[in-house]
């Protein structure tokens, strides 16, 4: 059985995806020997990642097990999550502390 995305930690709210991934498909994802089913809800491209709950505004995106950003708008499950509705939070220097 092939998979459609990967989840490599278990705190991770995203997963990525594998191939191409279009709305309305149910799409396996791997998280060591469990497979997870989530509804896609829009088209997601190769290497890109997608929801896989509910995720509030302000709240840290985690991916491979490490915080990678804060989402900047609702993203309900199975949606497209990147630079529209992600902000990055490393190497900015507007959110280092001044010294």
């Amino acid at each position: 059985m092939s998979i459609d995305a990967i989840i490599l930690r278990g705190k991770d709210n995203v997963a990525t995806a594998v191939q191409d991934l279009k709305a309305g498909q149910e799409a396996l994802a791997r998280l060591d020997r469990e497979l997870c089913k989530i509804i896609i809800n829009e088209d997601i491209p190769y290497g890109h990642k997608f929801t896989l709950r509910d995720v509030a505004c302000g709240e840290e995106i985690v991916k491979y097990g490490e915080v990678i950003g804060r989402a900047t708008a609702n993203i309900l499950s199975g949606y497209h999550a990147h630079v529209q509705n992600i902000e990055s939070l490393r190497g900015r220097g507007d959110l280092q502390k001044e010294r």
